[in-house]
């Protein structure tokens, strides 16, 4: 079982299914007993893909929002300064 689970691990890391960071956690793992067979482990493996996407998304979403909010802060104040300057008419 330990070989087929390195196995795997080193042909999805030369697939570049995983980078090399994924491979050292996974293989530590699997050297520590974690994964029963190899199902589970490219279960595990998805998963941790998946929430790595998903953690990205929600990086870029949030910096999306905040880039647009400093727009509309810096729109504001343009708006504001626009109107002290006319006198309020």
């Amino acid at each position: 079982r330990q070989r087929v689970l390195r196995r795997l691990l080193r042909k999805y890391r030369q697939q570049k299914k995983i980078d090399k960071h994924l491979y050292h956690f996974f293989y530590r793992h699997a050297k520590g007993n974690m994964y029963k067979n190899k199902r589970v482990l490219v279960e595990a493996i998805h998963k941790m893909k998946a929430e790595q996407v998903k953690a990205k998304t929600l990086l870029e979403q949030s910096e999306a929002r905040q880039e647009k909010a400093k727009l509309q802060k810096k729109k504001r104040a343009l708006k504001k300064e626009e109107v002290l300057k006319t006198g309020g008419k």
